[in-house]
C-alpha cells in the first residue's frame, strides 16, 4: 500500500490554483477523512516559470502531458483546462493508462460524457465531475446517490450567473439590458463576448448534464431548446412585478410519463412566491421535484475559485476513499433508460407576450382573433395608450398553450396590418394558469 493518494493536476489557473490552496490549507483534516494523505505530485500548466515562480519548488510543473500520464504513481488526474480540446483527449488517455478522473469541464461532459464514462466503466475507475454544474454547489452527486431512489419529475434552475446577475439588477435598479451587460464586463462576471451566457448556450450544457443524470437517460445538446436573454427589456421585468413574477433564464427539465422529456433554456417568469424568484446575483440554484422527497433546492455560489475548488476537492477525496477501500467505479454511468424526447405540439406552458400595436380602432379585437384562432386562451390583457397617431403597447399573459399552437399565434401576429412588432415572449411557469 502506498502512503499518499497522489494527484496530477491539469492547469494551475483559477480553479487549479483555488484546488491547490484547499488541499494545503485542510490537508490535515483531509488526510483524516481519507486514512491517507493526497499530495499533488504533477502540475501541467503551460507557463512553467511563472508557476514555478508563484509556488517554488514545492510542486513539480510541467508542460508536456506524458509526465503525468505515463507516471505510474499518480492516482487521479483532475483536468482543469477548460475549452473540450484537448481536455477530452486527456481524460481518454488518462483511463486508459488506469488513472481516475476528475474534472469541471461542462463542454466536455455534454459532448462525449456517454463514451467517456463508457470508458471509465470498463476500466473500473471513477469519473466524477460535481463542478461542472454550478460550481460549489452539490447537485450531481445528491441526484446520483441520496436521490437515487426517487423518481424525478423535473429539474429547474438558475444555472449561470452571469444571466441571473444581470437580471436581477434589471429588476432591482429598473436599468436596461445594454446598461448591465456592460457592467457585468467590467465586473468580470461577463466575458468580452457574452455570448455563450446571454444566449443560454453555457446553461443549455448544464442542463444537459442534470436531465441525464436525473431521467437516467441520454440528453443530447441538440435535444435542448435554447432562449436567450437579449430580447428582454426592463419593461419586462416592470410588467411581472406588477403581474406577481420574477423573470429569471432557467433550465427546465421535466419528464412527462405520458407525453416525454422536455428540456430547454428560457427566460421564464415565476411567481414571486416560487423559492427560485428571490435567487438574485451571482447565486446559482437548482430546484428539484422527486416522488419520494418531493421539492428540495440547492443554493449556493454557481462559479468562483474557491466554490468550485470545494466541489472539486470533494470529488478528490471520494475518489481517494474508493481507493482505499478497493471500490473505484462503484457508480457507473446512470444513464440506462431510453426514454422519448415530447415532441413541440404536446409542450405546452403559459405565456407572456409584448406587443408594439397601431392606436386604431379593432386593433385588439384583431389581436384577440389571432390568438382564439390557434386555440390561445387569454389570461390577462393590458394596454398601455399611447398619444394619437402613435403607438401602442399591449401585453398578455396566456393560459397554457402548445409549443406549436403559439408559434403558429406568432407568425400570424407578425404579419398583422395592426401589428408593428412582436417585442418579446416570456414563458411562464405557474400551476394557476394551467
Amino acid at each position: 500500500m502506498k502512503n499518499f493518494i497522489n494527484v496530477g493536476l491539469l492547469g494551475a489557473g483559477t480553479v487549479g490554483g483555488g484546488v491547490i490552496k484547499v488541499l494545503e490549507k485542510n490537508a490535515a483534516d483531509i488526510e483524516k477523512k481519507v486514512g491517507k494523505p493526497i499530495r499533488i505530485t504533477k502540475v501541467l500548466d503551460r507557463n512553467v516559470e511563472k508557476r514555478r515562480a508563484e509556488y517554488g519548488d514545492q510542486y513539480i510543473f510541467t508542460n508536456n502531458i506524458d509526465d503525468i500520464l505515463n507516471d505510474p504513481d499518480i492516482d487521479i488526474v483532475v483536468e482543469l483546462l477548460g475549452r473540450e480540446h484537448p481536455a477530452k483527449e486527456y481524460i481518454v488517455a488518462a483511463f486508459e493508462k488506469g488513472k481516475n478522473v476528475v474534472t469541471a469541464n461542462k463542454d466536455v461532459i455534454a459532448h462525449y460524457g456517454e463514451g467517456i464514462y463508457s470508458l471509465a466503466e470498463q476500466k473500473g475507475l471513477d469519473f466524477m465531475f460535481e463542478a461542472s454544474v454550478c460550481g460549489g454547489i452539490p447537485i450531481i452527486e445528491p441526484l446520483k446517490t441520496s436521490m437515487a431512489g426517487n423518481q424525478i419529475h423535473s429539474v429547474m434552475g438558475i444555472v449561470n450567473g452571469t444571466t441571473n446577475y444581470m437580471l436581477s439588477k434589471m429588476s432591482n435598479e429598473h436599468l436596461d439590458y445594454d446598461e448591465v451587460l456592460k457592467e457585468a464586463q467590467a465586473k468580470g462576471y461577463a466575458e468580452s463576448d457574452p455570448t455563450a451566457d446571454v444566449g443560454g448556450l453555457d446553461a443549455a450544457r448544464k442542463v444537459v448534464i442534470l436531465a441525464s443524470i436525473a431521467f437516467n437517460t441520454r440528453i443530447s445538446l441538440k435535444d435542448v431548446l435554447v432562449e436567450g436573454i437579449e430580447n428582454i427589456e426592463a419593461c419586462d421585468i416592470k410588467y411581472a412585478q406588477n403581474l406577481g413574477y420574477a423573470v429569471k433564464l432557467l433550465g427546465i427539465a421535466k419528464n412527462d410519463p405520458e407525453n416525454g422529456i422536455t428540456v430547454c433554456v428560457k427566460p421564464t417568469m415565476l411567481p414571486l412566491t416560487h423559492p427560485l424568484a428571490g435567487v438574485n446575483g451571482v447565486y446559482n440554484a437548482v430546484f428539484v421535484n422527486g416522488d419520494a422527497i418531493g421539492e428540495a433546492m440547492f443554493l449556493g455560489m454557481g462559479a468562483g475559485r474557491l466554490p468550485t475548488a470545494s466541489s472539486v476537492v470533494g470529488d478528490i477525496i471520494e475518489i481517494a476513499r474508493d481507493i482505499q477501500s478497493g471500490s473505484t467505479g462503484r457508480i457507473s454511468c446512470t444513464c440506462f433508460k431510453e426514454k422519448k424526447l415530447c415532441p413541440p405540439e404536446k409542450m405546452s406552458a403559459p405565456a407572456y407576450i409584448r406587443l408594439q400595436v397601431l392606436d386604431q380602432p379593432g386593433a385588439l379585437a384583431a389581436i384577440a382573433a389571432a390568438f382564439g384562432a390557434q386555440n390561445v386562451s387569454l389570461r390577462n390583457v393590458i394596454q398601455q395608450n399611447a398619444a394619437k397617431g402613435q403607438k401602442a403597447e399591449i401585453v398578455v399573459i396566456t393560459h397554457s398553450v402548445s409549443e406549436s399552437n403559439l408559434q403558429m399565434a406568432l407568425q400570424i401576429l407578425k404579419v398583422l396590418p395592426v401589428v408593428e412588432k412582436v417585442s418579446c415572449v416570456i414563458r411562464v411557469e405557474d400551476s394557476s394558469l394551467a
